[in-house]
């Protein structure tokens, strides 16, 4: 079945004018090719992975362009034009996006970026995009043995049963907006994230889309995220590292647990608390002594 709005591997079945056709289905038909978009060596019989949308005539067309998002993904786009339905927005494809006033949380401006959401309409199957995102970001499984007297507890990902995130994971972080404790996120194309202030040592701007780690789960389904990895193991590898840094800097750094944490941070690209339980580890093993001016080697 030909998915619409997304990649298609297809077969190349005849060669016209305007290009090649591919093999559809019985719903679809055949399905065009443009000739700007035909690879060379494509020919009768092989295969070709496209992307499938409708043309200005609403007609099923294939590409070999990667537009910023299919349908079921989240992205941050801009707008090219606005016309008395809606905006059109800018998604790496020759016919842009277009986006209903009804589906803009305010009246969209060209020029300006939003994230929004690429679904297939329901009445008129046309792709279409929404800024309504929420509606279509899911809650993350908590555990069912987790309080609920507060939505606002977390509790470690590790522990939610049924749920495919652990705690240290990474996962892609789409940067969302920004809020009074930090930046709402959309994680995996799918959940809800938030990453808190004291978490960010970097500029992040709405569109922004990175690598984060999962931190906790929390009671109402949403996801606490850190920008640096987590866990015993990453506590490990920095820990090497900065015994490292130690050996080779006379064993004296003059950052210890109480030092600012955008100067841990510049220094060596950590949280400083991540930088606390790399002292921590180190001290337990005695390889280090902890001054009031920062630490040093046993």
């Amino acid at each position: 079945m030909i998915k619409l709005g997304d990649y298609n591997t297809l077969t190349a079945i005849r060669r016209a004018d305007q290009g090649f056709y591919l093999e559809g289905d019985e719903r679809s038909g055949d399905i065009l090719l443009p000739n700007r978009y035909v690879p060379d060596g494509l020919a009768i019989g092989k295969e070709i992975e496209v992307f499938v949308y409708l043309d200005q005539d609403e007609r099923l067309i294939a590409t070999t362009e990667k537009p910023a998002a299919k349908v079921g993904e989240f992205a941050c786009l801009e707008v090219a034009w606005i016309n008395q339905y809606g905006a059109f927005l800018k998604w790496g494809l020759m016919k842009d996006l277009f986006c209903p006033f009804r589906e803009q949380k305010q009246r969209m401006e060209v020029g300006k970026h939003y994230i929004v959401f690429v679904k297939e309409d329901e009445e008129s199957h046309r792709l279409m995009a929404t800024a309504k995102v929420e509606r279509y970001l899911e809650p993350a499984p908590a555990s069912t043995n987790a309080s609920t007297s507060s939505t606002t507890d977390t509790i470690p990902v590790g522990s939610a049963v049924g749920s495919p995130l652990k705690h240290g994971d990474t996962c892609d972080c789409l940067i969302w907006q920004k809020t009074d404790l930090g930046f709402k996120t959309i994680i995996n194309n799918r959940y809800q994230g938030q990453i808190y202030d004291n978490q960010i040592f970097q500029p992040l701007h709405t569109g922004d889309r990175l690598t984060a780690y999962i931190d906790h789960v929390r009671q109402d389904g949403k996801i606490d995220v850190t920008l640096q990895p987590t866990g015993r193991q990453h506590t490990l590898d920095f820990a090497e590292v900065l015994l490292r840094y130690l050996y080779e800097n006379d064993g004296h750094c003059d950052l210890g647990d109480k030092s600012d944490a955008e100067l841990i941070y510049d220094r060596f690209k950590v949280s400083k608390k991540a930088y606390k339980k790399a002292i921590g580890d180190l001290y337990r093993r005695r390889l280090i002594v902890i001054e009031e001016n920062g630490i040093r080697l046993a």
